[in-house]
C-alpha cells in the first residue's frame, strides 16, 4: 500500500516496505541525496530532517511515520532563519569536508526557529547530537551567531 506524504513542498507517494527508513527513500527512491548517512543509529546527525516542522533522524525513521507529514530536507530547506544560517555558513566557511554540514544546517535553522538568540549553552545542547568528523565546531557556534544577530537585524 503506498505511503503519502510532502517532501520540501511537494505531494509524494512511495510503494516500498513500511519499515524501510525515511533517510532510504529520500535518498534511493525520490534522490534527494542531501540528506547524509552517517552511522544509521541516530547517533551522528548527518541524516536530519525536519519532519512536521522538528528535526528528526531520517536513518532510524521508518517510513511509515511518514504518512500524511511534511517533510522537509536541506534540498527545500528556506525561511528567513535557514538564509541567515546558510549565508552565515558561507561567510565563515564552517565546513571542511562538508559531510555533515546538511545535518548541521538543519538543526542550526530548527534551533533559530525556536530560540532568536541562543547562548552558547543553548547552541551546544541543540548541536550536541551532530557530530563534525573535522571538528568545526568552533565555527558552527560562530555561525550560529552571526545567524542569529542576521535576523535580529
Amino acid at each position: 500500500m503506498p505511503i503519502s506524504f510532502t517532501v520540501n513542498g511537494e505531494e509524494r507517494s512511495v510503494d516500498v516496505n513500511p519499515g524501510t527508513p525515511l533517510l532510504w527513500v529520500l535518498r534511493d527512491e525520490l534522490r534527494l541525496t542531501g540528506t547524509k548517512f552517517g552511522c544509521g543509529i541516530a547517533q551522528c546527525g548527518a541524516c536530519t530532517i525536519h519532519l512536521d516542522g522538528m528535526t528528526r533522524r531520517s536513518c532510524v525513521t521508518p517510513i511509515s511515520m511518514a504518512e500524511g507529514s511534511d517533510i522537509t530536507t536541506i534540498e527545500g530547506l528556506e525561511g528567513p532563519e535557514a538564509d541567515a544560517v546558510q549565508a552565515a555558513w558561507r561567510a565563515i566557511d564552517v565546513p571542511q569536508c562538508g559531510y555533515c554540514q546538511s545535518g548541521q544546517i538543519m538543526t542550526a535553522t530548527s534551533l533559530l526557529q525556536q530560540i532568536a538568540s541562543p547562548s552558547d549553552e543553548d547552541i551546544d545542547n541543540a548541536m550536541a547530537g551532530n557530530i563534525c568528523r573535522c571538528a568545526t565546531y568552533v565555527r558552527i557556534r560562530q555561525a550560529i551567531h552571526d545567524a542569529a544577530k542576521t535576523l535580529e537585524g
